[in-house]
């Protein structure tokens, strides 16, 4: 069991964290201002600010499940970035990846999120550490946190002005 939840941390976080760093540093196509641009598109202004704290919530969230370390405090980090995801850009595609639906966050959120249910396993820093903060009080901790994170973030969002309604469609 605890090589499964070692590959499930590091592929979901390992995932996630790759996102942040594209944000953060540029890598892999990304950086801050093309990803300010996007956020203010959506409707998150400023949009570099909102794109930075997406960066360091992606990377961070993502590097503490892979790592193991503060497990309940990354899943809660994870789950609420992917709510913001799929409710401001996937949400209305439906549920399929294919069509640009939600699918993909849903799925990368939900696997955070069962790690703080579950806890990272013997082979973490949570374990190396003797924290054992997991099962069903933590988990429900960090879908509240998240959650109340993610509808905090999405309560900043406004209607993106008609001139870039039209350039983003």
């Amino acid at each position: 069991m605890d090589v499964g939840l070692l590959l499930l941390r590091l592929a979901v976080g390992l995932t996630i964290g790759a996102h942040g760093a594209q944000k953060l540093f540029g890598w892999f196509g990304g950086g801050l201002d093309a990803a300010g641009q996007a956020f203010a598109m959506l409707g998150f202004q400023p949009g570099r600010r909102h794109a930075l704290m997406a960066g360091l919530v992606e990377t961070g969230g993502g590097l503490f499940l892979a790592l193991g370390f503060l497990t309940s405090v990354g899943a809660a980090l994870v789950f609420s970035v992917m709510l913001v995801a799929t409710v401001s850009v996937h949400l209305k595609n439906g549920f399929f990846n294919t069509s640009g639906g939600y699918e993909y966050n849903f799925v990368l959120g939900v696997a955070g999120l069962t790690l703080a249910f579950t806890g990272p396993g013997a082979l973490s820093l949570d374990a190396m550490l003797g924290l054992s903060v997991s099962g069903a009080s933590c988990g429900m901790a960090a879908c509240f946190v998240g959650s109340a994170g993610g509808l905090l973030e999405l309560a900043q969002r406004r209607s993106a002005p008609s001139d870039q309604t039209a350039t983003a469609a």
